[in-house]
């Protein structure tokens, strides 16, 4: 293990270019037109890669409508579990057509699966990486099946502590996993400022000497460039066409303005970090340097 990863050629960690994950969710409405449009646009703001998730109702959940398998007291109060992964799940034959329009736009794509068909479908269509969503980070059988992918996988920590987080590095690392790095993620939906402690970024570099990022569900573009101020390499935001447009995920997700206003700001960020230099700036005139 070590401070980079690589995708597809591109290395991410200490360094190097942040990279930036536009997730696609549920925004594509169930609808291929709009979500090869989110593939476009994704591309036009800057973002370098696009995110899915592969699976189904029947692979998450049952279809049942007891207080169990209700949800409460989020953005989606009183709706099943079953109802709400089958509005959100995105067809299974449409990721393949997905993956080779993203090519041809230069824009890798991979998924996020949440059970052993998922990864075994991800394989088949060759995806260059895996990601795992914090809830699934304390599925051991899942992760030493992605492992044994050999592929590279981004873990979200979600609502994991310290402890069931060296479980599942320990765990990828042991069934094989040799490229591996962390986003630091506060699981609501949209979720408060205050609630991300950003901080914990460059801890969790030092404990597990893996690059880390940030799976940001705020509702604006601050924690993203605050994030890569503290080290993060990787930024993961959830991108739709419009807010307005109905969906589960939408209303937390930024449009390809904000988006791109994002992606500015994070590479303003990195030429602004620069290197630990004192004394007079280089690239200015006396007279430019005396104003400040």
């Amino acid at each position: 293990m070590g401070s980079w990863i690589e995708i597809n050629g591109r290395r991410i960690g200490a360094g190097c270019p942040t990279y930036i994950i536009a997730e696609m969710s549920a925004n594509h409405g169930q609808s291929f037109e709009q979500a090869v449009e989110i593939l476009e646009a994704a591309k036009e703001t800057g973002a370098d890669a696009i995110k899915l998730q592969t699976y189904t109702p029947d692979t998450l959940t049952l279809d049942c409508d007891n207080d169990c398998f209700r949800i409460d007291g989020t953005l989606w109060h009183g709706r099943t579990l079953y109802d709400l992964y089958g509005e959100a799940c995105t067809p299974w034959d449409w990721q393949p057509r997905l993956k080779e329009i993203a090519a041809r736009i230069g824009l890798e794509l991979f998924s996020t699966p949440f059970d052993d068909t998922a990864v075994e479908f991800l394989e088949r269509m060759n995806v260059p990486a895996y990601k795992v969503a914090s809830f699934e980070n304390g599925d051991l059988p899942l992760l030493r099946r992605i492992a044994r992918a050999g592929k590279p996988v981004i873990m979200s920590t979600g609502m994991a502590s310290v402890g069931e987080l060296t479980e599942a590095v320990q765990t990828l690392q042991q069934a094989g996993c040799r490229q591996l790095a962390l986003l630091k993620c506060t699981s609501a939906y949209p979720a408060p400022p205050e609630a991300m402690n950003l901080r914990a970024i460059p801890h969790l570099a030092g404990r597990f000497d893996l690059p880390v990022g940030l799976s940001d569900h705020t509702l604006g573009v601050s924690a993203p460039v605050a994030a890569v101020s503290l080290g993060a390499c990787i930024i993961e935001k959830h991108f739709t066409l419009s807010r307005s447009q109905p969906g589960p995920d939408n209303a937390f997700s930024l449009e390809p303005r904000e988006f791109k206003t994002m992606v500015d700001g994070v590479r303003l960020a990195e030429k602004a970090l620069g290197e630990a230099r004192f004394g007079r700036a280089t690239g200015f005139t006396r007279a430019t340097s005396r104003k400040s």
